[in-house]
């Protein structure tokens, strides 16, 4: 109920604020206001120490000088709340034997962020995130009041370039966030126990880290851990090419004890190599990426891969400003179970709304092909259409939902074909503050899905979202 009547105040503050904010023309000092971030932590608001720049409500909070003579020395706070109706029929199609479900998902997050001067930053911030009226609640619906993030961060130019380090909780976000994300679909977010180093200098930058990714718990509040048993680093390179085209590569330890699949379990070890290209020019923008897999499942040898590609064109000089978009994807699955090689793609820590917020479609043991539009009717609301239609990588193996869970009765029957699924997603920026959303998912199942017991499925999500 607290949460609640902190989602009216803050709306209702909200509103206010954009009955005062002009419709066609920002404030005068909108520009050089840090823009607000999924990543908070990254926003600077140092700008804020001129004080005739403190125009918005709260400002004196957002920047609390700690050193008069050092701009840079500042406490800000901030919150993050996000209320989200989803209605689904027939959840994972009904195979589990659930029913249509309408219900409501919150998530709460606190947080401060300290600069004592230029160089070092300390930032915590904790998270509560709650379900009402949900039936099924997995490992990332639901997590009272917890530790979300909480690191030191240390920046140092030279003349050749950039050190930063940060120690302790965080999280991590690689390019379109396929295979290593926020994981900001779903209600709890993604953290890792880390040390991150990274180098910037001219057109490179270099980043390695070792982590522990955070595993979650609802029983009670600050009960979240990570250890040993389930571990993730990374060494990565990117290069600015042909322009502000970005090419990246990385190699990657996915190591989690006790795993299981549906063709093994034991101890896992893979060795992740990935390699993307993304950038625009005259209108065009793409982003490829392609992902292998080796290691071991207990006895068995990985032999696994994914890949995707997204590829749009936008007509900048007509109304409304329309893109025409193509997203393909693929992801192997196990083709010879019983064997002593394991097929299936481990898709890591996926964003949860690559495909849809629905959850219909994990990034494994697929084929997909999606066609969409967007258009932008006014400045502020962006409309996007999409149909997606997808097949099995291998039909020995499962269709699988989000993240990488399989359907029940699946595995081995039918043939390739999955399904398809019509999408339509609207979004709206309120002001900087405030933005809503609303999609509808439609999905026609194939026969393999019904032959296990499934059925069609729609989904509908309605999403309210204040930062401050």
């Amino acid at each position: 109920m607290a949460c609640l009547a902190l989602a009216v105040t803050l709306l209702l503050w909200s509103c206010r604020a954009m009955a005062q904010e002009a419709d066609d023309e920002p404030a005068p000092d909108a520009t050089m206001r840090p823009k607000l971030s999924s990543n908070r932590w990254q926003e600077d608001w140092s700008v804020l120490a001129d004080p005739a720049l403190r125009t918005e409500p709260g400002d004196s909070l957002k920047y609390i000088p700690l050193n008069a003579a050092d701009p840079k020395s500042y406490l800000s706070l901030g919150i993050n709340l996000r209320e989200r109706m989803e209605s689904v029929d027939d959840p994972n199609f009904g195979v589990n034997g659930y029913a249509a479900n309408t219900y409501l998902l919150q998530r709460l997050q606190i947080h401060a962020d300290l600069h004592l001067d230029e160089h070092w930053q300390g930032f915590v911030q904790f998270e509560d995130a709650r379900t009402v009226n949900k039936r099924v609640i997995t490992g990332a619906d639901r997590n009272p009041w917890d530790l979300r993030l909480a690191f030191v961060a240390y920046t140092r130019r030279f003349d050749a370039g950039t050190f930063k380090a940060r120690v302790g909780r965080q999280d991590f976000a690689f390019d379109l966030q396929r295979f290593v994300s926020l994981r900001d679909g779903p209600n709890v977010r993604q953290s890792f126990d880390a040390i991150w180093a990274d180098w910037e200098t001219a057109k490179w930058r270099f980043i390695g880290f070792v982590s522990q990714p955070v595993q979650y718990n609802d029983e009670h509040p600050f009960d979240d851990t990570s250890n040993r048993h389930f571990r993730f680093s990374t060494l990565r390179v990117e290069r600015l090419v042909f322009g502000r085209n970005e090419l990246s590569a990385y190699y990657s330890v996915y190591s989690k004890d006790n795993a299981r699949y549906l063709d093994a379990a034991g101890n896992e070890r893979r060795d992740v190599y990935d390699m993307r290209f993304a950038g625009s020019a005259f209108g065009l923008d793409w982003d490829l990426e392609g992902m292998a897999q080796r290691g071991n499942v207990g006895p068995k040898r990985i032999s696994a891969w994914g890949s995707g590609a997204r590829l749009g064109y936008t007509w900048e000089g007509w109304a409304w400003h329309p893109r025409l978009g193509i997203q393909l994807d693929a992801a192997s699955g196990d083709r010879r179970p019983n064997d002593q090689t394991l097929g299936t793609f481990n898709p890591l820590f996926p964003n949860g709304y690559y495909f849809t917020l629905a959850g219909f479609t994990g990034y494994t043991n697929l084929l997909h092909v999606k066609p969409t539009v967007t258009v932008k009717p006014v400045a502020r609301l962006s409309v996007t259409g999409g149909v997606g239609f997808l097949w099995r990588e291998a039909t020995s193996d499962a269709i699988y939902v989000q993240p990488n869970i399989p359907l029940p009765g699946t595995a081995g029957q039918g043939g390739h074909w999955t399904g398809v699924y019509g999408q339509l997603r609207a979004d709206y920026a309120f002001n900087a503050n405030f933005t809503g959303a609303v999609e509808a998912v439609r999905y026609d199942v194939g026969r393999a899905i019904r032959t296990a017991g499934g059925h069609d499925s729609d989904y509908l999500g309605l999403e309210l979202k204040f930062m401050w």
